[in-house]
């Protein structure tokens, strides 16, 4: 049954786990002693390589399970057949989380929410820069934006395994929840008055990014109490979601 205690706790456990793929990727994980892992897959056509024997011993010797599929079945997995390389592992990420719970453990918060953020690079720097600023969980859309890869796990130098992540499946839902819940969101605007810096922010403040070229979409714009400006220099319109990100994440 959908609502029984072990159905429950069996949703949440595999909420929190991402699936990585391709070679180098899942090595260096398998080998990262501070990465939980719930289990290497591995396609029953891989030949027998040095590198493959390799992530089976330290599978073996971290007590990782190992199973075997299929081509098909291993792209199911893997969601991705042409880069997978055969390999697949489900790692198992305590920060991802739901709003829901956030919000039980969190009576203040200062969130970036992404819409439509679709470069996984921009996502990775996203990630590192808040990790190492003051911010306390990134919102990310499950649909229609860059989902984490080996790419953005590269980008964000492995500071993703150390951020809290909120996954939404409807981004607008999720932001009205945290405004009952009283939080103030904010977009950027080259046509705002009122400078990034100078603003005063509430206990509960969410900045939104949007797409790289769309900027955030209008249902999401309509939700925001606030549009605030970075002023800049030199008629330059508009800088990199990542670079904007990094500067809210050091206010």
């Amino acid at each position: 049954m959908q609502d029984s205690p072990e159905y429950l706790a069996k949703k949440a456990f595999f909420d929190k786990v991402l699936t990585i793929y391709g070679r180098n990727a899942v090595m260096e994980a398998l080998e990262d002693e501070s990465i939980s892992i719930h289990k290497l897959h591995l396609s029953k056509s891989n030949k027998d390589v040095p590198l493959l024997e390799k992530m089976k011993a330290v599978a073996k010797h971290r007590g990782i399970d190992v199973a075997y599929h299929d081509k098909q079945s291993l792209s199911r997995i893997s969601k991705n057949a042409k880069q997978d390389q055969g390999v697949a592992l489900d790692i198992v990420l305590e920060q991802f989380g739901d709003e829901e719970n956030f919000k039980t453990a969190h009576n203040k918060y200062r969130i970036i929410a992404l819409d439509g953020v679709t470069n996984p690079q921009n996502l990775g720097m996203i990630i590192r820069s808040c990790a190492a600023g003051d911010v306390d969980a990134i919102l990310l859309p499950t649909k229609g934006a860059a989902q984490i890869s080996p790419l953005v796990i590269k980008a964000s130098a492995g500071t993703l395994f150390k951020m809290p992540i909120i996954k939404t499946s409807n981004l607008k839902k999720t932001l009205e929840s945290f405004k009952k819940d009283g939080a103030n969101l904010y977009t950027l605007s080259s046509y705002a008055k009122q400078s990034y810096k100078e603003q005063y922010y509430s206990d509960k403040t969410i900045f939104v990014l949007g797409n790289e070229s769309e900027g955030v979409s209008k249902e999401v714009e309509k939700l925001c109490n606030e549009s605030i400006a970075i002023p800049m220099q030199r008629g330059v319109e508009s800088l990199n979601v990542a670079v904007a990100a990094s500067l809210l994440a050091f206010l």
